[in-house]
């Protein structure tokens, strides 16, 4: 099997997709980079701010890869509607800290259609979005709101670690009925893994083990999960076996799967990007204290963002990422319990 980069198999997937299905646009600022001066020539410069859709619009053209202006909130309005009249958008929120503009639309009407409408309409939507710190990026280009979506009845979120979850999980979004949000984390965009050629779905709502071990949980979603792999094969060399669970999709949650695991090793931790109150790393926290409180033998430890503003200072923002080093000491710090 080949090998391709998680931002590649991203492009792949949406072009198979649109191969396969006329009813699939992608709207969004940037997403050709002509500016509308198609009539110079210039027609397919940026491709998104991460060229994720970089020789879309040359072959499927104008109509169906639309560069919209600097309005979020009419962009995904339009998108919800198209969705709801017999299309199958997928709309680019160049930074998932731009829901803040676009809430109502998204929020408050994309998730609740079928639900008011009792199931008579559907609005098969995929708003494709990047989220995460790294970059200096600062507060406004670099949280990890997954948890504001997972929150909101109607949306199904995912947020894939590796090319070949990216490629079958974006396939399964833009497949779907319902609206979905998919999670990019920007410093994935490099990595490299297997990825098939052809066209392949990975099930909505379906975590995955990524290694086995016995003496305690570790889940993680995203970038977290390669953190979390790292601190395990350090962990090994001390002798100290720790399973890693990729959720990979946040709404609906595989509860089973993280129960599972708990049920065997007795000890869980919890990596999440975002900040500590309300978010994934306390949803599952309180899942699992519901679930299998008493296969439990030691305090569940969550490592995630400090409660703060994410910081533009590259030194600090490292500080500011859950890190191999936190993870490890939780583990250690569960074990010791």
């Amino acid at each position: 099997m080949r090998t391709t980069t998680y931002l590649k198999a991203i492009n792949e997937a949406m072009r198979l997709e649109m191969e396969r299905d006329p009813k699939i646009v992608v709207l969004g600022e940037d997403i050709a980079g002509g500016a509308g001066r198609q009539d110079q020539g210039i027609i397919d410069v940026w491709g998104g701010p991460f060229a994720t859709y970089k020789g879309l619009i040359s072959e499927f053209g104008a109509e169906r890869v639309i560069d919209t202006p600097i309005s979020e909130a009419a962009y995904i309005g339009m998108a919800v509607g198209a969705a709801m009249t017999g299309l199958r958008p997928v709309a680019d929120l160049m930074f998932i800290d731009f829901v803040t503009v676009c809430g109502d639309a998204l929020l408050n009407y994309a998730a609740k259609m079928r639900y008011m409408h009792a199931g008579k309409v559907s609005v098969p939507l995929t708003v494709k979005t990047n989220m995460g710190a790294g970059v200096s990026g600062a507060t406004h280009h670099s949280q990890a709101w997954c948890s504001i979506f997972t929150h909101v009845p109607g949306l199904k979120v995912v947020a894939p670690s590796t090319p070949y979850d990216a490629k079958g999980l974006l396939l399964s979004a833009i497949r779907d009925d319902d609206p979905v949000v998919f999670c990019e984390h920007k410093m994935l965009y490099g990595t490299r893994g297997d990825v098939p050629e052809d066209a392949y779905t990975v099930p909505l709502g379906t975590a995955v083990v990524r290694r086995e071990g016995t003496k305690a949980t570790i889940v993680a979603y995203s970038l977290m999960v390669h953190r979390a792999l790292a601190a395990a094969e350090r962990l090994q060399g001390e002798g100290i076996d720790v399973e890693v669970i990729d959720l990979r999709s946040l709404s609906p949650l595989d509860e089973d799967a993280i129960v599972t695991s708990v049920a065997k090793t007795g000890r869980l931790v919890i990596v999440d990007e975002d900040t500590p109150r309300c978010g994934v790393a306390a949803d599952i926290a309180a899942r699992v204290s519901v679930r299998a409180f008493y296969h439990l033998q030691a305090p569940i430890e969550m490592v995630t963002a400090p409660h703060t503003p994410i910081p533009f200072s590259p030194n600090l923002e490292q500080e500011y990422m859950p890190s191999e080093g936190r993870i490890i000491q939780a583990v250690r710090n569960v074990l010791a319990a």
